[in-house]
């Protein structure tokens, strides 16, 4: 059996080629692709809550969105800023949701992503 990858190595690694059957390994496609929307997102904004993401992402996603952003803390990619605001989906009743940021480390990453893209396209 494969081990299985860390958000940050799954993020790391944006020139990799997905197989169908590793894919079909993964415990849900459709959470790789929310984990891959929300680490985009935070590069974009210096800080948001699930109250954001929910607004971009399509609803299938959003059973999906707090387990990723969990998964996100623990690999170190994002980080708690101290704050909250009271979530705006009804069926919550304005409970309080953290409000987030990218961490050093998800920064980083990010930045070698951008990197390997650039060096990815080629020169006219």
């Amino acid at each position: 059996m494969t081990r299985r990858l860390t958000p940050a190595e799954r993020l790391a690694s944006a020139e990799k080629d997905l197989l169908l059957e590793d894919i079909a390994d993964q415990s849900s496609w459709d959470r790789f692709l929310v984990e891959q929307a929300v680490f985009h997102y935070g590069t974009r904004h210096d800080e948001w809550s699930a109250n954001c993401l929910r607004d971009v992402l399509p609803e299938l996603a959003h059973g999906f969105l707090g387990a990723v952003i969990n998964s996100l803390r623990v690999a170190g990619l994002i980080e708690h800023t101290g704050r909250v605001v009271p979530s705006t989906l009804g069926s919550t009743h304005g409970h309080r949701i953290s409000v987030w940021r990218m961490s050093v480390k998800g920064l980083v990453i990010a930045e070698q992503r951008r990197a390997r893209a650039q060096q990815a396209r080629p020169v006219a």
